[in-house]
């Protein structure tokens, strides 16, 4: 079988012009040089130089062999370098889907912003979807790295989640909402009455879940509106007058503008983003996840 130290001697003496001018470029013996050479003719049956007094010259099977020796040793140098690259994380697509509770937008974007500058040679492909189904592409190896709401009720073995940062929760009121001008934070009590467009899923974690929760310590279980979501929509539910929500902070940066975001009075109302990737995440997944943590 050929081998590329064999199609690499080759190809030394047919540029360099000798056997004694080759050996020196790849730091190997003359003898052994002309060895590998001889394998390679008796495998190819049929010789590629002509052994003159002066110089080798290549015989009509040398002449057609070279172009196709070079462009196989640079094609090789070339899946070298990108096998590299590729292992080292610096090219390559980083698929990338996050909770509809947790907006592309300011810090986020930002932190994308900084590791695609650090990383010319990559690309990133986003999607949506809810924390459960992020967990499972990320198990099942269709998803690099998820960002979801804590809690979240079940792990999936393979999967390693990481509270990435947290933000105060708000509240959020259609534009005619008694609460709407109100100047002082909003104590959750108050809102024992209110129809609340997103209640907890009992096998789903996330935002509607914490919100839940909180609800309770105050003292009751919120009431669910007539209509609910727990995508991006529920934004277009509160203005339209179906109800109450506790959204994070980030949310105000695509809301409509007429959604009045309230502050809470307790301090403690705050939502963890997670970041999920693999147990043994690749380089490039690495690389992602540290420069998010280093901007956030």
């Amino acid at each position: 079988m050929i081998s590329t130290r064999q199609l690499r001697y080759f190809v030394e003496i047919a540029d360099s012009g000798s056997f004694s001018a080759a050996a020196e470029r790849l730091f190997v013996a003359q003898s052994a040089l002309s060895r590998q050479i001889k394998e390679l003719e008796n495998q190819l049956h049929t010789p590629l130089f002509e052994r003159t007094a002066r110089q080798p010259r290549l015989t009509a099977a040398g002449e057609a062999f070279y172009p196709r020796a070079r462009n196989l040793l640079s094609e090789l140098h070339k899946a070298s370098e990108m096998a590299t690259q590729v292992g080292n994380g610096q090219v390559g697509t980083l698929r990338l889907s996050h909770s509809s509770t947790v907006p592309m937008s300011g810090a986020l974007l930002r932190g994308i912003s900084t590791w695609l500058e650090r990383c010319p040679g990559v690309s990133m492909d986003i999607a949506k979807l809810s924390s459960e189904a992020q967990l499972e592409e990320i198990a099942d190896g269709r998803l690099d790295v998820g960002l979801l709401r804590l809690p979240v009720l079940r792990q999936r073995e393979g999967v390693r989640v990481v509270p990435l940062y947290s933000e105060q929760l708000l509240l959020a009121v259609p534009p005619n909402h008694a609460l709407a001008r109100c100047q002082a934070p909003v104590e959750l009590a108050q809102l024992k009455d209110e129809a609340f467009i997103s209640v907890p899923h009992p096998q789903r974690g996330g935002l509607s879940y914490l919100s839940a929760e909180l609800c309770m310590r105050a003292g009751f279980f919120p009431k669910a509106a007539r209509v609910m979501s727990r995508k991006t929509t529920q934004l277009q539910l509160i203005q339209a007058g179906f109800g109450i929500a506790l959204l994070p902070k980030s949310m105000q940066e695509i809301a409509p503008a007429a959604v009045h975001f309230l502050p809470l009075a307790d301090p403690d109302c705050l939502s963890t983003v997670a970041l999920a990737c693999p147990h043994t995440p690749s380089a490039l997944v690495e690389q992602f996840c540290q420069t998010l943590r280093e901007c956030l």
